[in-house]
């Protein structure tokens, strides 16, 4: 178990990430090729994707190169997955290059100590070889990655939702509290239940990011080195028999779902609540519970339960949807 350890100030200066981590998602994607556990999960990015590498040409160097530099073990390196991601793919590379030698080299080292296979990982140490990284890096991305864009923006977006309307309920402790039942909030101390290592982590001041992962499975993930600016890497849910890109919706949404449906699946696009979305729409109760349920089974929306209420969010699918049908132009009468 780890235990994350905070002051007045931490609480404070945490945030929760607006956008999706690349090199986060790189790296846990790379896990994801390492173990069949959560396969049914990505199964259809898996297949695809695998497709995508051979197409390519790729799947030598995700092999020789990607898989043995991001080991899906206890450790692996801090400086592949810089905090400077946060403001893209081109700024997290440019943080790889920038790297301090003395780092590379000794974060490397320890990966190639625990696996004898991944010596030749030392030659990533000097800049010629981090160049062919970072490519290699780019050229994945390219192919794994951006083409479920859109889908891993949307998941994080209701993820966002479901923890503000933690916070405004409850505050930061509030926040905290929600992300049971894999992480347990005892303030001061947030605690891993599920993390690898048995240790503390004193932020001393610096604060937390919150990282809503779509390709962590299970366990959060947070960096080795205590030093480090922190992050905490956490899961995202994942219902049963999803697709990840959705199919190509262009019908009018009022036409293809009814008016009311159409009004309520505009409301959750933020986030709301069913007594919201009842006042919103000026419609009963028992309405907005039977349309509710009729766009979460048609897989346009979730719902989950926080304290007394019911949160009622866009799936990818649902956001997909309500985009198509606002980019389209406005029909005659």
């Amino acid at each position: 178990m780890l235990r994350i350890h905070f002051t007045d100030m931490d609480l404070v200066r945490t945030r929760m990430a607006s956008v999706p981590d690349p090199l986060w998602e790189i790296t846990l994607s790379l896990h994801r090729f390492q173990t069949r556990r959560g396969r049914w999960a990505y199964a259809d990015w898996h297949r695809e994707t695998v497709l995508r590498l051979r197409d390519r040409d790729l799947g030598a160097m995700v092999r020789t190169l990607l898989l043995p530099a991001f080991p899906r073990a206890s450790y692996f390196p801090d400086f592949l997955t810089p905090s400077e991601a946060s403001e893209g793919l081109d700024a997290g590379l440019e943080a790889i290059l920038a790297a301090p030698q003395r780092q590379v080299l000794a974060e490397l080292g320890r990966v190639a100590h625990a696996d004898p296979h991944s010596s030749s990982l030392r030659e990533l140490g000097d800049a010629e070889g981090r160049a062919v990284l970072v490519k290699a890096l780019r050229d994945y991305h390219t192919a794994a990655i951006a083409p479920y864009g859109e889908h891993l923006q949307s998941r994080l977006d209701s993820e966002r939702a479901l923890r503000t309307r933690a916070l405004l309920d409850g505050g930061i402790d509030g926040l905290l509290h929600s992300l049971a039942p894999s992480m347990r909030w005892r303030p001061p101390v947030l605690e891993l239940v599920h993390h690898t290592s048995d240790a503390d982590v004193h932020l001393d001041g610096r604060g937390l990011t919150l990282i809503p992962s779509y390709f962590c499975w299970h366990s959060p993930v947070t960096i080795a080195d205590p030093d480090l600016p922190q992050v905490l890497v956490y899961p995202l849910l994942h219902p049963p028999a999803q697709n990840p890109t959705g199919p190509d919706l262009r019908p009018s949404l009022g036409a293809l779902i009814g008016h009311s449906r159409a009004v309520i699946l505009a409301g959750c696009a933020a986030g709301a609540t069913s007594s919201e979305l009842a006042r919103a729409t000026a419609m009963s109760a028992g309405s907005v519970s039977f349309h509710t349920r009729a766009l979460r089974e048609a897989g346009l929306i979730c719902s989950r339960r926080h304290a007394a209420t019911v949160l009622h969010t866009l799936t990818p699918l649902g956001a997909a949807l309500l985009r198509r049908n606002r980019a389209l132009p406005a029909q005659p009468p």
